[in-house]
């Protein structure tokens, strides 16, 4: 199995990571070998997949770099050096792109492809971003659950879901789009596998995390798929935005556990959206609801307050 990938379309030119450069050292000696053969398996169970520098680029360059093709060709050259477009489940294949590219460290996973049609959900924890929480917030206000699936830890502290598609409509890939701190890997994209070392360290399987994707839920893919948004409209005067009693209802339903992670996201979004002082006291008393005492809550939008 694999995870994750920022390129959503084909590359051009991306060198190899040559070893004995830069402030880092070099990888194992066996990283090439630990990725080949956790590609091979990932192909095995039918995720078509290419190899991966440690930046997280396609390894192989582009046949086309020096004489660009328009429109841009994907593969019918018969070359490797494609991105995405190279991926294959077939194990021949595979170790003949391993060994057009011997310094690849890690493996990417081709997203939308047949047959398991994968979607990942990058939910991310950098700069003050809690992918994991704005998940739990649009799963609640949109009422789906999030069902278990495989779940990959990043270097970063982040987190890749697995979830299988529909053959139509294809996902597009998006960055921030659905909330801060969640990127979309769909079709033309790709997931760093688990066993993949980059730079910033190795990507790993969660604890306890399923053998096999599970269905993305149909309210989530309504999301993923929906067409951009309009461009932001105020409110008639006197009309709260809507995000709003949202926020609220989020923090009132916090388990033990949660509550302050979801107080301080709240507070964090009602930040950005100018709403800080006028929500205060409700998610105070929201947060009071779920058992949080008051002074802690206090405390927590006030370092919301603070971060933003």
């Amino acid at each position: 199995m694999a995870t994750h990938r920022r390129h959503a379309g084909p590359p051009t030119d991306h060198p190899p990571d040559p070893p004995g450069t830069g402030s880092r050292p070099d990888p194992p000696t066996d990283a090439p070998a630990t990725a080949l053969a956790q590609a091979l398996l990932a192909a095995e169970a039918g995720h078509p997949v290419i190899p991966l520098t440690r930046s997280k680029l396609p390894a192989i360059r582009s046949p086309h770099r020096e004489h660009p093709e328009h429109p841009p060709c994907r593969g019918a050259c018969g070359r490797l050096g494609h991105g995405v477009h190279d991926a294959s489940t077939d194990p021949l294949t595979v170790r003949r792109m391993f060994a057009a590219a011997p310094w690849a460290t890690g493996y990417g996973i081709a997203c939308g492809r047949p047959p398991h049609h994968l979607v990942g959900i990058d939910l991310d924890t950098k700069n003050g971003a809690d992918g994991l929480t704005a998940l739990r917030f649009i799963a609640e206000q949109h009422h789906f659950p999030i069902p278990p699936t495989v779940t990959v830890l990043t270097p970063s502290g982040g987190r890749h879901l697995w979830f299988t598609g529909p053959q139509s409509p294809p996902v597009p890939n998006s960055a921030g789009r659905l909330a801060p701190g969640i990127d979309v890997r769909g079709t033309g994209g790709h997931l760093v596998g688990p066993g993949s070392l980059t730079t910033h360290g190795r990507y790993v399987l969660a604890p306890d995390t399923p053998r096999h994707p599970a269905p993305v839920p149909g309210a989530l893919l309504a999301l993923l798929t929906a067409p951009p948004p309009p461009a932001h409209r105020e409110p008639p005067h006197g009309v709260p935005p809507q995000p709003a009693a949202a926020l609220i209802r989020f923090v009132r339903a916090s388990p033990r556990g949660q509550r302050n992670a979801r107080l301080f996201w709240a507070a964090c979004r009602a930040q950005e959206s100018g709403l800080a002082q006028e929500l205060a006291a409700r998610l105070i008393e929201a947060a009071c609801h779920t058992g949080l005492p008051a002074a802690e809550a206090r405390a927590t939008i006030a370092s919301a307050t603070r971060r933003r």
